[in-house]
């Protein structure tokens, strides 16, 4: 396309047109809404029973959780974002984002996904001081520091995509701009400009790698010093338990950086359009969908205090209806 055909730069006028997954049949469209649907409402159901038994339960008060909690709403946060428009477009063939609208999903997305990766690293951090220092972990990991290290996780993720946003916004467009894409990625949005992309695929590539793989330095630098101590500990069920501890975390982790690479891959291999679109929207859900999972079935006192609420969630309905039928 012409760049004199553009509109010029950050024109609010411009509407972007989601081309979804270009060559998916429409006979397919109402399978992979249902799919969608169903995976959403797993994210929401199942993060918000980690949020409401970490809250109502006193013996999940710890540091660790704290995170959890932290974690579970990004998850949450970063699918809203963009499944609901993904439903939208599979149901109702709803293609159209304004400007603004475009814009606030890319950098919301793009930030709420750095945020989980400093927290990720931030749990790894927990779990280094309760094998490591545990004589001082109650000293280390206090209400206020745990409040300032999620803070600055939340804080730092959301600033840093917002050079790169704010420069995308300024490049021509013309007045459709049609998005290979199922919501607005950055790398989607870049590639729908009539400007020279080059700078802004670099800038946001460089941008990924930074919030992608300093992150996971800083967790297996951490798990270093841990398998470290563990292999000091003796006796075989000390070492069982410390491993159980973060197993939950490690799975966790390896989900996520898998998502990455499948994404990554996905867009470096020479591989039809499609593949680039499902990599990238593997990346969006596949950990919000596995997390709760994970923490649910590995980990038991969560999984106690789950239970827990839904017998007694269970119990009061009965005894409702059992008292209106009396």
């Amino acid at each position: 396309m012409e760049a004199t055909a553009c509109n010029g730069s950050g024109d609010s006028q411009t509407i972007f047109y989601l081309m979804g997954i270009p060559s998916l049949q429409q006979s397919l469209f109402l399978p992979i809404f249902f799919t969608f649907l169903l995976l959403y409402l797993l994210i929401l159901v199942g993060n918000t029973l980690i949020l409401v038994a970490v809250v109502a339960e006193p013996s999940l008060h710890k540091p660790m959780y704290f995170f959890l909690i932290n974690l579970s709403v990004l998850d949450i946060f970063s699918t809203t974002t963009t499944v609901p428009k993904l439903l939208s477009l599979f149901l109702l063939g709803d293609h159209f984002l304004s400007f603004p609208a475009c814009f606030l999903q890319m950098y919301l997305f793009f930030g709420l996904n750095c945020s989980e990766a400093f927290i990720l690293v931030v749990m790894a951090y927990d779990r280094y001081v309760a094998i490591c220092r545990p004589l001082h972990y109650s000293v280390h990991m206090t209400p206020q520091t745990n409040a300032a290290l999620a803070a600055s996780a939340w804080i730092t993720a959301l600033i840093l995509p917002i050079p790169s946003v704010v420069q995308t916004s300024q490049m021509a467009f013309d007045s459709i701009a049609y998005i290979y894409h199922c919501f607005c990625d950055h790398l989607a949005v870049v590639q729908a400009s009539c400007s020279d992309t080059s700078p802004q695929t670099l800038m946001g590539f460089c941008i990924a790698m930074v919030v992608s793989f300093l992150p996971l330095l800083l967790v297996l630098l951490s798990y270093a010093h841990i398998l470290a101590s563990v292999l000091r500990i003796r006796s075989r069920d000390g070492r069982s338990k410390a491993f159980s501890t973060c197993s939950s975390h490690l799975l966790v982790v390896g989900t996520y950086y898998s998502s990455i690479a499948i994404a990554y891959v996905a867009y470096m291999v020479d591989l039809p359009l499609d593949f680039h679109i499902l990599g990238n929207m593997v990346f969006a859900i596949l950990t919000p969908v596995l997390n709760p999972l994970i923490y649910t079935l590995r980990n038991k006192d969560v999984k106690a205090a789950i239970t827990k609420i839904v017998y007694l969630k269970t119990q009061a309905v009965t005894d409702a209806l059992s008292f209106k039928s009396s």
